[in-house]
């Protein structure tokens, strides 16, 4: 029995030698810290082994760790780790504290990987470019995307009736930046059309702007725009040229400059603006072609707005405006000087409910002077705004209204009033169909004296759209437009269509 014991105890006092040297070794080669060496010298063992063992295995491990280990300690250190009381959890957690920082646990299969930190910049980039749809492209973002559609279009004039099939191919693409500070946004699309069976005017068009926004202080804000647009003038319009197999094609440059600044309640806003129209020559049905550059024009307009917040959701403001309108040539090809000066003013409300409901509107008064004095001042009282509202989540809607005083080179007309009033619904019938209906009408309205009759444009359409996956969009659409103006025949165009959307 005596026998036993001895080799019970030699056997325990090996294999906690063996133990310690494992844990001095590591504790050399890894650096491991005196906490964690004491830690792992006083793992468990059988409480029976520990009862039998000589003061030389608790100095084994004395001379292991270059700690002095109490033997009381050491034979409590032996029970089972499920046996283990609050108390002696507590009191291993302020040993740690009297050794120093804790340190981290010993993983030889390293099962847990050290983190990337949140300054590492592959970390970064790659978290952005999983969390963010489009293409990085440094600090900006771009999300392009590219459609193709197959279309009919039905016009019907009086007893007329022209029909065409044809193809569209649209680029689209928004470019972001992601910085810290300032922001500028590029946007961008074109679409051209070709005919492919029957006759009728393809409508080409694109338009590109960017914003810059530069955040100068807390309380001011600065934005510098600029754009350009393409669009062929259309057949219906009251400045197209009778009789063009192919309308003018109209250029339009823009630029501005804004600075907001808030005065405590007080919101004050100060902007220039700048526009450039220029038409390209009409092809007539005999081939020949006819000169618009007496149309060519640049306009500038200042003006001021100052608005007094109520609540953070309801600001009243008030707005002025001048600006200078130069045509290329001082008399157009009629004899008209059609220079002239405008002025403006307007007030309104802007509420900002959140993502429920936010918009402005404002009612106002522009006059446009022109230097011949044949031509009367062409005046009109203004309504403009836009309002988006959410009814309820998954559905959008979007009203606009604007006032557009369009001058006009017809010998004797000093120009016309065209007041728009549209409407946009969106809503999401599953996670990957949505539907969108969208209502129009513009009312054209001529100077008394003017031979020309006002007009009334409506246009009611629909469209579907099916995300077959993140990359691919399935639409179709149906819209239908119907002018009528007094002492003309309706003119009716019905276009139906269905494309493919690629995106990023």
């Amino acid at each position: 029995m005596v026998q036993n014991s001895k080799t019970e105890a030699e056997g325990a006092r090996r294999r906690l030698s063996v133990l310690s040297a494992s844990i001095l070794t590591c504790g050399l080669l890894g650096g491991v810290e005196p906490s964690v060496a004491q830690t792992a010298t006083l793992s468990p063992l059988p409480t029976e082994t520990l009862t039998g063992t000589t003061m030389q295995g608790a100095a084994a491990a004395t001379d292991t760790t270059g700690m002095n280990v109490d033997p009381t300690t050491t034979a409590t250190a032996g029970v089972a780790e499920d046996t283990a009381t609050p108390l002696a959890a507590d009191s291993a957690v302020n040993n740690e504290e009297d050794l120093g920082p804790r340190a981290q646990p010993l993983d030889f299969a390293r099962q847990n990987l050290r983190e990337t930190t949140l300054d590492d910049p592959t970390a970064l980039r790659t978290r952005r470019d999983a969390d963010t749809d489009g293409i990085r492209l440094g600090t900006m973002v771009l999300r392009p995307s590219i459609s193709e559609k197959l279309g009919n279009e039905r016009t019907t004039i009086g007893d007329g009736t022209e029909s065409r099939t044809f193809s569209e191919t649209g680029l689209k693409g928004t470019l972001t930046s992601d910085w810290s500070r300032h922001e500028l946004t590029v946007s961008g699309e074109g679409y051209w059309q070709k005919n492919l069976a029957g006759q009728g005017t393809t409508d080409p068009r694109a338009n590109i702007n960017a914003d810059l926004r530069l955040d100068l202080a807390d309380q001011t804000v600065a934005h510098i725009k600029g754009g350009y647009s393409f669009s062929r003038e259309d057949n219906n319009d009251p400045n197209a040229v009778s009789g063009a197999s192919v309308q003018s094609g109209i250029h339009r440059y823009s630029g501005g400059v804004s600075v907001e600044h808030d005065f405590g309640r007080l919101r004050g806003t100060i902007a220039a603006d700048i526009v450039r129209f220029q038409y390209s020559d009409a092809e007539l049905s005999d081939g020949s072609t006819l000169s618009l550059s007496d149309r060519n024009r640049l306009s500038g307009e200042l003006r001021g707005r100052i608005g007094y917040e109520i609540s953070p959701a309801i600001t009243p403001f008030v707005e002025v405006a001048i600006g200078k309108l130069s045509y290329d040539q001082k008399h157009d090809n009629s004899g008209y000087a059609r220079s002239a000066d405008t002025y403006a003013a307007r007030g309104g409300i802007a509420a900002d409910f959140g993502d429920k409901l936010r918009g402005e509107l404002g009612i106002g008064y522009e006059r446009q002077r022109f230097e011949d004095s044949r031509l009367s001042d062409l005046a009109a009282l203004t309504i403009d705004g836009n309002v988006t509202w959410s009814p309820h989540r998954g559905t959008d809607v979007d009203i606009g209204l604007s006032t557009t005083i369009d001058p006009s080179t017809t010998a004797g007309q000093n120009g016309s009033v065209i007041y728009t009033l549209d409407s946009v619904v969106q809503h999401q019938l599953r996670n990957n169909l949505v539907l969108r209906l969208s209502n129009a009408i513009k009312w054209t309205q001529y100077p008394d004296s003017s031979a020309a009759s006002d007009s009334v444009t409506y246009t009611t359409g629909a469209g579907l759209a099916w995300s077959i996956n993140r990359y691919l969009d399935l639409t179709a659409d149906v819209e239908y437009e119907r002018k009528r103006q007094h002492g003309a025949d309706d003119n009716n165009v019905l276009t139906t269509s269905i494309g493919l959307t690629a995106k990023r």
